[in-house]
């Protein structure tokens, strides 16, 4: 499958790239593309859009979800730590949210450094996914669903 998305990755952009690959279609590849260029790249490639105006999954759907919440809701809906998860993202990606939950402050901040700790967006999911991987697994253990 191929993604596209607006390029300068962090929280959600970064978080849903992430859920692609590692639950949605671990071959995914990604174009990240100026925020003009998202719908037009994904109706040219076939691509599914995320995180801005004109895709699949918008920045902020009717429901008010994040794409990484619409994602979880679509392809795992059943696993209670992604969808604690989806909720740390949407806090540490709308400001106003930020106290949605413990983790979403400093998901954040986390976030925010990306784009100074690698060189481009690929790389930056790369870097990430360890990350998400480990805030997954705390979400695990916590909820004691006994996966990994």
């Amino acid at each position: 499958m191929k993604w596209v998305t607006r390029r300068n990755i962090r929280v959600n952009r970064t978080a849903t790239a992430w859920l692609v690959r590692r639950f949605i279609d671990p071959a995914a590849t990604f174009l990240f593309v100026e925020p003009e260029q998202v719908a037009e790249v994904q109706r040219r490639e076939g691509a599914t859009g995320f995180d801005a105006p004109g895709a699949t999954y918008p920045h902020i759907d009717h429901s008010g979800r994040c794409s990484f919440e619409a994602l979880v809701d679509e392809y795992r809906s059943g696993d209670a730590a992604l969808g604690a998860l989806a909720k740390i993202v949407r806090g540490a990606d709308f400001a106003d949210q930020v106290d949605l939950t413990p983790e979403s402050a400093g998901l954040r901040a986390i976030s925010h450094g990306f784009p100074l700790v690698a060189g481009d967006d690929h790389e930056t999911v790369e870097k990430a996914s360890f990350v998400y991987d480990a805030l997954y697994a705390s979400l695990v253990e916590r909820k004691g669903d006994g996966r990994r």
